[in-house]
């Protein structure tokens, strides 16, 4: 079936004559009847009372013109959605995360959305949950990885990780054999931490501010690599999440007792309009990381 008739046939009915729609659309009156006629032709029926002038369509004309609004309806809607699948073609997302979520939990699953979208750039953003909460409402990001457990009113969620923060220590250390640790315990040791901003700081500056507790902070550093190289000679004990420490050998993590959960959700700003290209990575984000961690 036609579906430039059946647009034709759709206005016709709406506006009742022939010269007003043929204006409309733009093509002269005696082409808009041969398209009419050929629509007839096509699918068998009388669709237009020629000779009565107070019901342009005829019954049969009535049920068809029902039928092709839902039809065409149906065909926008196809193309809405294959045009979007163009558009995902190319594009760019300002993307914020953390030093340590980028290096462990990102690599893959960035370069399987790379390529199943090779011309859509992506901006990495390294910064704190704090920051990068910030840089979200100030507008300066399209996405970012934040704390899920507080939400802002300003900003929609959907979460992605739940995992727990562990103490991270060199197998040598005197708590290594220790089934669970205590906050309490974990603040008289010498440690190396993240810099504030950072939740797996901030899990243990709050303790010690509730508690009156000065730490002792040997390091504060945002790259693993040096981080792990401290914990590993023993300058001081650290909070991780267990995944970071599974092929060192020379290193161990012990849970804390009671445990603390690490939540993170992707996040956008309400009042900011996503891209195709921002919809697409959610969507590849939620299906991936949910069944990689």
């Amino acid at each position: 079936m036609n579906l430039k008739r059946l647009e034709y046939f759709c206005q016709l009915a709406q506006l009742g004559n022939f010269t007003r729609t043929a204006e409309k659309i733009g093509i002269a009156q005696p082409a808009l009847t041969i398209a009419i006629q050929k629509l007839e032709h096509e699918v068998g029926l009388k669709l237009i009372n020629r000779a009565e002038k107070n019901a342009l369509l005829t019954a049969e004309g009535e049920v068809l013109y029902k039928l092709a609004i839902e039809l065409l309806s149906q065909v926008g809607q196809v193309e809405l959605a294959l045009e979007d699948l163009k558009n995902l073609e190319q594009g760019a997302i300002r993307f914020g995360v953390s030093a340590m979520m980028g290096s462990y939990y990102f690599p893959t699953v960035l370069t399987e959305f790379k390529q199943q979208y090779p011309k859509i750039k992506i901006q990495l953003i390294d910064q704190g949950t704090a920051a990068l909460e910030k840089m979200l409402l100030n507008g300066e990001l399209d996405l970012a990885l934040i704390r899920g457990d507080i939400e802002h009113s300003q900003l929609r969620y959907t979460q992605l990780i739940n995992q727990e923060i562990v103490a991270g220590m060199s197998s040598l250390h005197p708590l290594a054999k220790a089934n669970t640790v205590s906050l309490a315990k974990f603040c008289q040791q010498p440690l190396v931490l993240f810099h504030q901003g950072y939740f797996l700081r901030e899990v243990v500056s709050q303790y010690a501010k509730q508690q009156q507790v000065e730490l002792d902070i040997r390091m504060e550093t945002n790259l693993i690599e040096l981080q792990k190289s401290l914990v590993r000679n023993n300058v001081g004990i650290t909070t991780c999440l267990s995944r970071i420490l599974q092929n060192e050998a020379q290193m161990t993590s012990i849970p804390f007792e009671p445990n603390i959960e690490f939540k993170l959700s992707l996040a956008w700003k309400k009042s900011h309009s996503l891209s195709n290209a921002s919809k697409a990575f959610i969507k590849h984000l939620k299906s991936t990381l949910e069944i990689k961690i």
